[in-house]
């Protein structure tokens, strides 16, 4: 939308097909972890958090992609998601989705929307 403020993530190139940068940004007192994607040209940006339980999905090594590259897992419980929505298909909370974090793509670079995300926890 037009007027909200922008926060920059990284170059568009930055991001190879499949693969991930992961980034932190503040809300308030609490410094939040997301992760940005690109799908099939597309990007995608959700909190570093699986909708199983509050843990990070990753392990600390940027790798969220299962090994075929088509399905996002978390590594602690398996939970798979779609790339492009954050819905879990399957594991331990089908139905549930990732929280996602409102991107624009400007000049080349991917920007975070600074709007509030919401936290359960």
């Amino acid at each position: 939308m037009a007027g909200e403020e922008l926060e920059f993530i990284c170059k568009a190139d930055e991001v190879k097909e499949r693969a991930s940068v992961k980034f932190a940004f503040r809300q308030g007192e609490l410094e939040i972890e997301g992760f940005l994607i690109r799908m099939d040209g597309k990007f995608y940006a959700y909190v570093n958090e699986c909708a199983h339980l509050p843990m990070s999905m990753d392990w600390g090594d940027n790798d969220f992609f299962t090994q075929d590259g088509g399905r996002l897992m978390c590594k602690t419980h398996g939970a798979v998601y779609v790339p492009e929505t954050g819905l879990c298909v399957d594991g331990p909370c089908p139905g549930r989705s990732l929280v996602p974090i409102p991107i624009e793509v400007k000049d080349g670079s991917i920007w975070r929307i600074k709007r509030r995300i919401p936290r359960d926890i």
